[in-house]
């Protein structure tokens, strides 16, 4: 049976400590943002998305699931200090699924770099262009996000797989 994309293994994957100020870019229904919850009790996460229905939802299930610690902003990430978060403030920055689906890809890695703190982590998921279940067009490779990340200066750390049609890149700010 194929495994689709297995959050916590994934989220296995990052130095968490439960202090942690994160952020997940495009978060949509929020899967990733509602298990990091948890493992930063202590710390605040944001989660961003541009989609108004996506974010109703979202905070219906963080009022659910007492995630007190979860910051909904509505926003355009695409869009040079589209975030609305400041400079150097992030520990971990996670653009789950998000890539294949805007235009401005190398918009939405610039605006990671820079609410990332120096030593922050920046994970990034998307879909294999072998996935038989994903989108056909548009999609990004490994290759053009190390690009641009190396571009932006962000170091690369690590390459692992998260289920059968995802990769994911894990980067530090340096």
């Amino acid at each position: 049976m194929a495994d689709f994309l297995n959050i916590n293994e994934v989220l296995n994957h990052l130095d968490v400590k439960k202090s942690d100020t994160v952020a997940e870019f495009g978060c949509g229904t929020a899967d990733f943002t509602l298990a990091l919850a948890k493992r930063i009790d202590k710390g605040k996460l944001y989660a961003l998305d541009i989609q108004e229905e996506k974010l109703s939802v979202l905070k219906n299930k963080i009022a659910s699931h007492y995630a007190n610690n979860v910051k909904v902003i509505k926003c355009d990430l695409e869009a040079p200090g589209g975030s609305t978060l400041r400079d150097d403030f992030l520990n971990i920055v996670l653009i789950p699924n998000v890539l294949f689906g805007v235009e401005n890809k190398y918009g939405i890695m610039q605006e990671a770099k820079r609410v990332l703190k120096v030593g922050g982590q920046l994970l990034v998921i998307d879909w294999l262009k072998v996935s038989p279940l994903g989108p056909k067009e548009n999609l990004v490779s490994v290759d053009e996000v190390k690009k641009m990340a190396g571009e932006l200066g962000l170091a690369f750390k690590q390459q692992f797989a998260s289920g059968d049609y995802h990769y994911a890149l894990l980067f530090i700010k340096t």
